[in-house]
């Protein structure tokens, strides 16, 4: 039995190999879009180990041919040498799986003159040499397909390369933002298509921000009066998150590319090309070739025709077509194609055969996929340190050292935002703005000064201390500061304010989110060690209290998520540990032991004390240090963390960021700050 797959290999390995890689690039094309929104860790890898494998399969083939003997014994072999660089080229909704593949287009370059020469060295040892007429039509079919496959692995790289941060900062200055002047009936036909095509018009903004340019050039206040116009009727949040998907095409897709002349011609000499192929093929005899070999080689024809047909028609569907249209020199084009609505029908009619394909009976579905999720991950350091100690799942993660890694997935969560929020944070941006603390994009005061400040409480002692040294101190001291201020407070636990205790806790438990789990999406020095002593301070003080016992309850040895909002979320242990932790430290003096839980309750008991004397609102107060903490934090937050968290769903301070620069460019008019 040992000796079967073995001997197989032997014999097949070639055929195993090309098969391989044709399915590899089927699931590529069929499961890539799934990055786009946040999803499961399990498809996430299975995608990963897929874009991997299927280059290295390629690779290993093309040279497994060009050194071993399955040619020599079997001439129609030589012929899938092109099919491999067609796969390596890959198919057109994935390029690079992380941003720092397209830093490394040198090396892809490299590879490509290998690979093609290697493919060139089979097909000129083996097909180059065949007589008669059915070798000159396998000749033609061989050459048709290496120069697809050369152009389509070429673009592949160069489509890496027009994805890096730099490139996309340079490309700014020589394409003009997607701006049509003209009232088109269809432009309104769906409120998603309006949004869509709006969005495009904007996308300038997004490519100079994330190209690290937030410096107003003249051109640009020029374009940005079209600002006002296009978010009419359109709320921002729907903009922002569009055109971040847009970002998500440049930096991991070809669309950086596909959508030029260029592109286009690829796009339809592609299928022509693959289907002449196996015309070509059709007429060529059979005789003297393996009835296998000759079926393998109708599959790998049947999959070009079907990757190209469809890289064309998902081409010219694309809103990314409207928006090359929108900006061609070619006025008749773009008088035949939008004005007299051809385009539309055409991609109506190619979502129409998609949608079928899929099984989907609602046509909105290419829209909600440009849409974040408003899922935001949650971590409330109370509730990590109220866990059972004899969870077996965290013992056995201890034992194999990943006991931080199981301590900040297990114990963190999700929670969906409302539109609500998303409002008063829109708001709050817009006041920011309104009242200058923003000059040429750059933050002119520390996180959480300005509500402080704005109350003139900002130079009065704690308040002031109590933001910290270092950002991530900060959300620490004002986390937990804030569960106490909490716990303690008459005015959080009347109804009508549970609105906005709501809000509070999904913003504090989101910035600890950050934190504990995403450092890179936050600015400044890690505090690993800071939150480590504070988290051993508060478990020591839970431990040595004897109403709560250590033991985990029979349901929960076995949980897999733990997080703050869960089930299992332990709201009276929370509560009780706040109180502790008040009553120990609110009179303390400030000393060597513990001085930032000092800080916490001390920052705790100035709310509460502003609170009862009326002259602050404290709950109001709470929420819009979160909602600065939050606006510093994606302000300086670095551009490649925003480019490389789009990879994977994105994040929400990387819409609140793209959100500052277009209120900051659409006001830019207004300014003499402009430079």
């Amino acid at each position: 039995m040992a000796a079967g797959p073995l001997v197989l290999w032997n014999h097949r390995s070639m055929q195993i190999l090309v098969l391989l890689s044709l399915g590899l690039q089927l699931v590529l094309f069929v499961f890539a879009g799934i990055r786009r929104r946040q999803t499961l860790p399990v498809r996430r890898f299975l995608l990963w180990l897929a874009y991997l494998i299927a280059d290295s399969t390629a690779v290993y083939a093309v040279g497994h041919l060009s050194f071993g003997s399955a040619v020599r014994e079997n001439q129609l072999v030589a012929f899938w040498a092109p099919f491999l660089l067609l796969h390596l080229g890959g198919p057109d909704n994935i390029t690079a799986y992380a941003l720092q593949d397209n830093q490394l287009w040198l090396r892809h370059l490299t590879i490509l003159i290998v690979q093609v020469l290697g493919a060139g060295y089979v097909l000129k040892k083996h097909i180059t040499v065949a007589r008669g007429q059915d070798g000159k039509l396998l000749l033609i079919a061989s050459i048709l397909m290496f120069a697809l496959g050369l152009v389509k692995y070429g673009e592949r790289t160069w489509a890496l390369k027009c994805s890096t941060l730099e490139s996309i900062g340079a490309s700014v200055k020589t394409q003009p933002p997607a701006i049509h002047n003209h009232n088109h009936p269809q432009d309104i036909a769906t409120e998603g298509e309006f949004h869509l095509r709006r969005a495009h018009s904007l996308f300038h903004i997004c490519k100079r921000a994330i190209g690290d340019s937030s410096v107003v050039e003249e051109d640009s206040v020029e374009i940005t009066v079209h600002f006002g116009t296009a978010v009419q009727g359109v709320e921002l949040w729907t903009l922002m998150e569009i055109e971040l998907s847009l970002m998500y095409d440049v930096l991991y897709t070809k669309a950086a590319v596909i959508h030029t002349f260029f592109g286009y011609l690829v796009r339809f000499v592609g299928p022509l090309s693959a289907i002449t192929s196996m015309l070509l093929f059709q007429f060529t005899s059979k005789d003297g070739y393996d009835r296998a070999d000759v079926a393998i080689t109708y599959v790998l024809l049947g999959g070009a025709v079907f990757m190209e047909t469809a890289s064309l028609l998902n081409a010219l569907a694309s809103s990314w077509t409207f928006a090359f249209l929108s900006t061609t020199r070619w006025s008749w084009l773009r008088y035949t194609t939008l004005c007299n609505e051809r385009w539309d029908r055409l991609r109506r009619a190619v979502v129409w055969l998609r949608n079928l394909v899929k099984g989907r009976v609602g046509g909105d579905s290419r829209y909600k996929s440009r849409r974040w999720s408003y899922t935001i991950g949650q971590y409330n350091l109370l509730h990590f340190c109220t866990r059972p100690a004899d969870m077996p799942l965290g013992r056995l993660a201890k034992a194999m050292g990943l006991d931080e890694w199981w301590n900040r997935k297990h114990y963190s969560g999700t929670v969906e935002m409302s539109g609500e929020i998303k409002f008063r944070i829109a708001l709050y941006m817009k006041r920011l703005y309104s009242k200058g603390r923003f000059s040429t994009g750059m933050l002119r005061k520390k996180w959480g000064e300005d509500p402080l400040e704005s109350r003139g409480l900002y130079h009065k002692g704690i308040l002031k201390d109590s933001l910290g040294f270092e950002f991530q101190e900060g959300i620490i001291i004002w986390h937990i500061a804030t569960e106490i201020f909490l716990a303690k407070s008459k005015r959080a636990k009347a109804v009508d304010a549970a609105p906005e205790v709501h809000f509070i806790r999904m913003m504090s438990d989101y910035m600890m989110f950050l934190l504990v789990d995403r450092p890179y999406m936050l600015p400044g020095q890690p505090q690993k060690k800071l939150y480590r002593r504070t988290c051993e301070r508060l478990v020591t003080m839970r431990s040595a209290d004897p109403r709560y016992p250590s033991r985990a309850r029979i349901t929960d040895l076995f949980c897999v998520y733990d997080g703050p909002n869960s089930s299992t979320s332990r709201v009276a242990e929370r509560v009780e540990l706040a109180n502790n932790l008040y009553d120990e430290y609110q009179d303390r003096e400030y000393g060597e032991v513990a001085p930032r839980l000092i800080h916490m309750a001390q920052l705790a008991k100035e709310l509460l004390e502003k609170e009862r004397d009326g002259t602050t609102d404290s709950l109001k107060l709470v929420l819009e240090v979160w909602m600065d903490i939050l606006i510093y934090a994606s302000h300086k937050c670095s551009r490649e963390s925003h480019a490389q968290k789009l990879n994977s769903g994105g994040e929400l301070t990387t819409i609140v960021w793209l959100m500052a620069e277009h209120i900051y460019l659409a006001s830019a008019p207004e300014r003499d700050d402009v430079i």
